[in-house]
């Protein structure tokens, strides 16, 4: 019945394009969380440039994925070598680092000064953990203003600490979304269908009423739930009730209801 084969494969395909594109509406705005989160946490600790490095594969490389300041730009999607760095060390050992000089530091790696002309001169940074595992960095460089500048204190340590268990739990959801996006095109990707005809169909089904709809209620939930515990709670209810509702609605369809 190759009728019956295409509708169903028609319909997976459909399920993976949802999921792709609910994965994307995720992990932009939690990327812009963790950003606004490192901007607010860095201006507690009198420091105009920060950044949160994350795991990149499973060799122990670790990836920019937010950063603030002079050359946030530059510094996102650029990479560090496993074992490099005060930021690797930190991922290693899972202890946090203060260098009042850099310089003077051996593990510091100044590859990524090379690359973007900026000058570290002192750094604070500590471990993001999730359920005990250490998942990414959080670094914050330099004081505000000329220098000299005082160096970041214990009672700072201990403040960043807090901040990093914020910032890994956005990481922890951001890795969630994204992996939940990267299925989806894998699986597009195993169709073994031709690029520019996956292309054409993709923007057919994007272009649909239904996927719109399917787009704009997501965002919607994401943005309730984002609200609070109270909205959050609502919205279980709420879709509790929805589902209660179809179910029964479909239990009674063979009475012509």
């Amino acid at each position: 019945m190759p009728g019956t084969e295409n509708n169903d494969l028609n319909a997976k395909l459909r399920q993976v394009i949802e999921t792709i594109d609910i994965g994307n509406l995720l992990v932009e705005p939690l990327t812009r969380s963790i950003e606004q989160l490192l901007s607010a946490s860095a201006a507690t600790m009198g420091s105009n440039e920060a950044s949160v490095l994350i795991r990149d594969g499973n060799e122990g490389d670790l990836r920019f994925l937010a950063a603030i300041g002079e050359v946030a730009d530059q510094l996102k999607d650029m990479s560090v070598p496993a074992g490099k760095g005060i930021a690797g060390f930190v991922l290693s050992s899972g202890q946090p680092m203060v260098v009042s000089d850099v310089g003077g530091e051996e593990t510091f790696y100044a590859e990524v000064d090379k690359a973007t002309g900026y000058s570290t001169q002192m750094m604070l940074a500590t471990p993001l953990r999730h359920n005990d595992e250490v998942i990414g960095v959080l670094e914050y460089i330099n004081r505000a203003g000329p220098p000299p500048w005082e160096p970041f204190t214990p009672a700072e340590m201990d403040k960043a600490a807090l901040c990093a268990d914020a910032i890994a739990s956005l990481v922890n959801a951001y890795e969630s979304a994204k992996l939940f996006r990267d299925l989806g095109e894998r699986l597009m990707s195993d169709q073994g269908a031709e690029l520019g005809a996956v292309r054409e169909w993709l923007a057919g089904i994007r272009d649909t009423a239904e996927h719109k709809e399917m787009m704009e209620l997501a965002v919607l939930l994401r943005e309730l739930a984002s609200r609070g515990d109270a909205e959050r709670a609502m919205c279980r209810e709420l879709l509790d009730a929805v589902l209660r509702y179809s179910d029964s609605r479909s239990e009674t369809s063979f009475l012509g209801f």
